[in-house]
């Protein structure tokens, strides 16, 4: 840390980053499905609503879907300039086996410098330093030009409906550059491996094991389609090497089901069969040309075998993202991490997808970065250094400053 920084306002601003990030996490908001009362965002993103109006902040709360609102604060200069985003959601990942935690996975509880709980280091804890971030500005009345925008969607742990209805409300229109406000230690981080989604069911024709002949086995088709999945992997990364900020693209199949519905049994073949797969891709790639490799590969087996029958269904589809260093928000947030921590930032990206992807996908320069160890997320234990929260939340400032006030 740089020792200049440890000012009045540092000091100021880490306790209420500290207090704000102990009060989001006390509020569960893992959605458990619909209907599950308290199951959703709703009271988390109250208090962050009733938060930012207590701050003078313009607020819009917006319903996604019943239950799950998406919150908007404004920040309007009065003067002509560029529109800074800073996003950060609200939702969390299940906790799991409350009784598998060291500590109550909602204490927010402190203990040797670290705040542990769901949703301290992903990403309550980098939301309240944006926050914070902001406010702080406004407190001290800094100068600036332009406008900020606070989107603190839900559902960034699912399948992102929060930041797509930001998005489809034109809240995104005209934003010049966004800050992505996820756990990743503070490196700069400048591209996001894409990903894809895709369910491939094989159909067969059920029939007595003993009698194998009277019946089509999907699982021989299914586990070929699999091993030739792993032989495209291969290829990809031998043809792509290794990204310098997000290493390797990958196939994953996940779930394998067979039968699809209704019951196992030992002595039945079933009449289809499933996998997911999970497929993470680098900026180099083409989703389209991908796809089109993938299905050429069920061509060929239908060639080598009239009864192979895999029928695709694309689930999701988010591309990379790449954000070029001397783009104005990438420079902004590299000056401000040198200026605080007094230290070479580090470039960096990120291994998954974020609700910055599909600002990405709408024409907005992003940029991810923000406090707490990136291995962390979705752990038992999950935590977060006080330090950090400190940390992120001078950069987040000075960030804001140096790109809205950049000539």
């Amino acid at each position: 840390m740089n020792a200049n920084m440890k000012t009045d306002v540092y000091m100021r601003d880490r306790e209420a980053a500290i207090k704000l990030t102990t009060d989001l996490v006390r509020i569960p908001s893992v959605y458990r499905g619909e209907g599950v009362p308290d199951g959703n965002e709703t009271k988390v993103a109250t208090y962050v609503a009733n938060y930012l109006r207590s701050l003078g902040i313009e607020t819009h709360v917006e319903e996604v879907v019943p239950g799950r609102p998406n919150v908007i604060g404004i920040v309007d200069s009065g003067k002509p300039g560029k529109t800074l985003l800073f996003e950060g959601h609200t939702d969390v990942v299940t906790e799991g086996d409350p009784a598998a935690w060291t500590y109550d996975p909602f204490e927010a509880k402190i203990v040797d410098g670290r705040m542990y709980g769901r949703g301290t280091n992903d990403t309550k804890g980098n939301l309240a330093c944006m926050i914070t971030a902001v406010h702080s500005i406004l407190q001290d009345k800094e100068s600036f030009t332009g406008k900020i925008i606070l989107c603190i969607p839900v559902d960034e742990e699912g399948m992102m409906i929060g930041i797509k209805h930001f998005i489809e409300q034109g809240w995104a229109d005209g934003v010049d550059g966004a800050i992505i406000c996820e756990p990743e230690e503070n490196n700069v981080c400048i591209a996001q491996r894409g990903a894809m989604r895709i369910r491939a069911d094989v159909y067969g024709k059920m029939a007595h094991g003993a009698i194998s002949w009277s019946g089509i086995n999907p699982n021989w088709r299914l586990a070929r389609f699999i091993v030739e999945l792993e032989k495209l992997e291969k290829e990809e990364q031998a043809r792509l090497g290794e990204d310098p900020y997000l290493k390797w693209p990958s196939i994953t199949p996940t779930i394998v089901q067979a039968p699809v519905k209704g019951d196992a049994q030992i002595n039945v073949i079933p009449d289809q069969s499933m996998t997911t797969l999970d497929i993470r891709t680098v900026p180099a790639q083409d989703h389209e040309e991908l796809l089109r490799k993938i299905e050429a590969i069920i061509e060929k087996l239908k060639e080598e075998d009239p009864d192979c029958q895999i029928e695709l269904t694309v689930l999701d589809n988010r591309p990379a993202t790449d954000t070029p260093k001397d783009d104005p928000v990438v420079q902004a947030v590299y000056d401000a991490v040198e200026s605080v921590t007094g230290e070479d930032p580090i470039y960096n990206g990120v291994p998954g997808a974020t609700d910055g992807t599909f600002l990405h996908m709408h024409g907005i320069p992003i940029v991810t970065i923000g406090g707490g160890d990136r291995d962390i997320p979705h752990q038992i234990n999950e935590y977060i250094d006080l330090e950090d929260l400190a940390v992120t939340t001078a950069i987040y400032r000075e960030a804001a400053l140096r790109f809205l006030n950049e000539k």
